[in-house]
């Protein structure tokens, strides 16, 4: 079975990656929280592992990949104070909170699937595995890494740095933190600052909100991975991912609250994916900078030059590394789209040849498979698989242009690579064509209902009563009005 190398975070370095029970993988991700529209910066992450997803099937392994929905314990300051996030959203708009969840989650998987990325195998939300966080929490109480105060339940940082590392994955100086604040006067009900809950005693405002044994309250942002993770993929998983802004607190912290209630790391290779900054600063919710993704497909943003199409975006961000930053701006969209053009109609002419003449005897073609595969290995280079393909462009041309001959053989293999890695692994498919369709299925639909209004008038209800009958039967709601007809699907 093939083998790839991956940029280990833990390590720092690339590894070469052999999973634990090949041939299964287990891939966790970390999902949205579902409080407002998908932006720009969920769409990265979605589309870096959807990548690794596709991949790690094509080489033949079994994936079971999950992507959990945050939906109860994130406050406002990603750490212990603050309002609950969607329970804002919830109170500001007057819904209850899960009404505020279901709605941005359709929304999310509607952009997602705009940007043709594969549903998760499992994807699972905080709120529906509260007793496996409870548990969870118990369990690391019992190894004594934790303490119960008023009510809520703390990590104990300190203690669990003296038998482990705290710190080890973003590579924190936890001494230096444990040291500066390790007075706190009785002011909170941590014993350092450090310190991090795995459970919250609710406040009396507090909407969302379930029985423990320490109190009514909820799970710590940072218990849900921990407990989901191990719950679908076992004590002990090949890939945890996210993006690199989780990496501190959130993935250090899910470190530590594994190892500590497991005695062991769960998680054998992290990766994360860089950010996307607008002006050098980190697009994202909560500096209130960021561009939505249905305002990316209508053009609706001040910084926006026009409206961009999904595959525009899915491209932009394949054209980068994911362990890059990506620097948005609506002139490196519309280059990005001009790039996407020109690939696009280069597979599109490529369809079309058809081979002649005899096969060279080291055709350049064939080495276009090994070259694709070899980025692909190499830590998903994507940019250098999409440079390949635009170097076979220049082969394509040359026989589309009558300046070159091609075999059949040299054809159906670049046909083939070119749609499994433009296509199947890269995920990008030709919107225009797809649009086309849609329209030529529209207009045939008001061609055969135009024949019926012209049957109707003729008198000839036979055919006017077996075309509304026909397309009644395949689902079609047919209206008569004044000005002609109206019809939906």
């Amino acid at each position: 079975m093939t083998k790839m190398n991956i940029y280990n975070t833990l390590s720092r370095k690339k590894e070469e990656f052999i999973p634990l029970h090949a041939p299964n993988v287990g891939l966790y991700v970390c999902g949205p929280t579902v409080y407002g529209d998908p932006h720009l910066g969920h769409a990265r992450p979605a589309i870096t592992f959807d990548v690794l997803f596709r991949y790690l099937q094509h080489l033949g392994y079994k994936v079971r990949y999950v992507r959990n929905i945050t939906d109860v314990g994130h406050l406002e300051n990603d750490a212990d104070a603050g309002e609950d996030k969607i329970a804002k959203k919830a109170r500001l708009d007057q819904l209850e909170p899960m009404e505020v969840v279901q709605y941005y989650v359709n929304r999310y998987h509607k952009a997602m699937e705009a940007l043709n990325v594969l549903p998760p195998s499992i994807e699972p939300h905080a709120s529906g595995h509260i007793m496996e966080q409870i548990e969870f929490t118990q369990k690391i109480l019992d190894a004594g890494y934790a303490y119960e105060s008023e009510g809520s339940v703390y990590f104990d940082v300190e203690k669990y740095n003296k038998d482990y590392r705290y710190g080890k994955l973003s590579g924190r100086n936890v001494e230096e933190m444990l040291e500066t604040t390790r007075e706190l006067d009785g002011q909170s009900e941590k014993r350092r600052s450090v310190d991090f809950a795995l459970w919250k005693k609710a406040s009396p405002e507090h909407i969302m909100r379930w029985k423990a044994p320490w109190s009514e309250g909820f799970p710590g942002w940072h218990m849900e991975c921990s407990a989901m993770g191990t719950k679908y993929l076992g004590e002990e998983f090949d890939i945890h991912g996210g993006g690199m802004d989780l990496m501190f607190p959130h993935h250090e912290c899910e470190i530590a609250q594994s190892c500590a209630a497991l005695g062991k790391d769960s998680v054998r290779y992290w990766m994360h994916n860089n950010m996307i900054t607008i002006g050098g600063q980190k697009m994202g919710k909560s500096l209130g900078n960021f561009i939505t993704l249905e305002q990316f497909f209508t053009g609706n943003h001040p910084l926006l030059s026009k409206a961009f199409s999904p595959m525009t975006i899915r491209f932009f961000i394949l054209q980068a590394h994911y362990r890059s930053t990506v620097d948005f701006s609506s002139e490196a969209l519309e280059a990005s789209e001009k790039g996407l053009e020109r690939l696009l109609e280069g597979y599109a002419r490529l369809l079309k040849l058809e081979g002649a003449g005899p096969m060279a005897s080291a055709s350049p073609v064939f080495d276009l498979r090994s070259d694709c595969e070899a980025a692909m290995n190499d830590d998903l280079n994507t940019p250098v698989v999409i440079a390949h393909l635009f170097d076979a462009l220049k082969t394509i041309n040359l026989v589309h242009d009558g300046k070159a001959s091609i075999s059949a053989g040299e054809l159906a293999e670049l046909k083939e690579v070119f749609g499994l890695y433009l296509e199947k692994l890269l995920g990008i498919k030709d919107e225009s064509a797809q649009n086309k369709g849609t329209e030529a299925y529209q207009k045939a639909i008001d061609l055969l209902l135009n024949i019926r209004l012209e049957a109707k008038k003729n008198k000839d209800w036979a055919t006017s009563d077996r075309i509304r009958n026909e397309l009644s039967a395949l689902g079609f709601e047919i209206k008569d009005t004044k000005e002609g007809f109206e019809w939906r699907l």
